[in-house]
């Protein structure tokens, strides 16, 4: 039997080989994106809660109304968005099928979407599972700043999408108001989506405000705004999301994920609707993470590595030196090995693997566990 595979190139993520690499030496794993700290009681109370009335049969194909309702409560908070629950809100199985469901959606064979690299690594092969082509537009260190004037020489009559994220994983950059007006100045008078991630919306630090696309009314036209209940309430193993968009283009993601996964875990909606409803449990969340990011970034000054400054997410990106001249994918492996701390190599994130001797470090831990990989990472031998 011959198998044509759609996706020839992709293996196992760099994620499981980390993680799974972390597990074999006993390393403490900062490479990928979860914490190891549990999630509120209050919400585990909640999700008990409707597990024992009963709550346990599918869920609307859309989401339960209360948790969308919840969620326009929230945008309109946060954003100032009015939002119709019934025809722009879907909730998916994590951020993650939003992204894939949007781009399966909307994404022809043969259109174009231009991606910021280092970019989250479901982008691509979802483009190519679609027939698109992806156009990589590449960032580089220290500030990873978009050049929107690059960018317009990007965009040919075959450009269907551009993809933004913001707070931006890997790299905990985030997107500033004059990134969102030259944007709005290249997709205007086209027929040109945008597609944003915005899983990290309330990881952002220093006082900045997220610039979300549904600040402005004119993009989010044309947008698709994808979000995660995961991220935000320590919760990555319960794979909630959502996915934003005016009614013509719900109406078309809806198609895709009534097919693909079709409800999501109905006591969890339920749980998650009812802990919406105390704005704290969110507008906390930035001091909570700017302090982990303080306390870490203070505990590394001491080891051999260059801490890149991290605007927004759970993530801080380091240069290596005065360490061994290994490719990033190997120091990332050695150090694992060497120095029991796992780590994620920045090349992973380029499709041409771009390597500029960079790591990145998960910061969701413990602060406990956080000043021991410091500890261990000020051994220079």
């Amino acid at each position: 039997m011959t198998i044509r595979s759609k996706l020839p190139t992709v293996g196992t993520t760099i994620f499981t080989v980390m993680s799974r690499l972390a597990a074999e030496h006993g390393a403490i794993n900062l490479s990928q994106g979860f914490p190891n700290y549990e999630v509120d009681q209050r919400l585990k109370d909640l999700v008990n809660h409707y597990v024992q009335r009963g709550f346990n049969q599918y869920a609307p194909m859309t989401g339960v109304p209360e948790l969308r309702e919840a969620i326009a409560r929230k945008k309109e908070i946060v954003y100032g968005a009015s939002l119709d629950p019934d025809r722009e809100i879907t909730v998916t199985n994590g951020a993650t099928e939003a992204i894939y469901g949007a781009i399966a959606a909307l994404i022809h064979p043969g259109d174009e979407v231009i991606i910021f690299e280092p970019a989250y690594d479901s982008y691509g092969p979802a483009i190519r599972l679609s027939g698109g082509k992806v156009v990589p537009f590449r960032l580089l260190s220290p500030d990873y700043r978009i050049d929107w004037a690059a960018v317009r020489q990007r965009v040919t009559d075959r450009t269907r999408m551009i993809i933004i994220n913001s707070p931006h994983n890997p790299t905990g950059t985030t997107l500033k108001s004059a990134d969102l007006e030259a944007l709005r100045t290249i997709v205007a008078g086209t027929d040109i989506l945008i597609l944003s991630d915005e899983v990290y919306q309330h990881l952002i630090f220093d006082g900045e405000r997220h610039e979300s696309i549904l600040r402005y009314p004119d993009l989010y036209q044309r947008a698709i705004v994808t979000m995660s209940f995961g991220k935000t309430f320590h919760a990555t193993g319960w794979r909630i999301g959502y996915a934003i968009a005016p009614p013509v283009l719900t109406e078309e993601i809806r198609k895709v994920h009534q097919f693909n996964t079709f409800s999501i875990n109905r006591p969890l909606q339920h749980a998650l609707a009812d802990y919406l409803a105390e704005p704290d449990h969110y507008l906390q969340l930035a001091d909570f993470f700017q302090r982990k990011r303080d306390l870490f970034a203070a505990a590394m000054q001491d080891t051999p590595f260059e801490m890149l400054h991290s605007s927004g997410t759970y993530f801080m990106l380091a240069r290596y030196r005065d360490l061994p001249a290994l490719d990033d994918q190997a120091f990332a492996r050695w150090l694992t090995r060497e120095r029991g701390v796992a780590v994620i190599p920045m090349s992973s994130f380029y499709s041409d693997e771009t390597d500029e001797k960079i790591i990145r470090f998960c910061f969701a831990k413990t602060d406990d566990l956080l000043l021991e990989a410091a500890n261990q990472l000020k051994r220079r031998s």
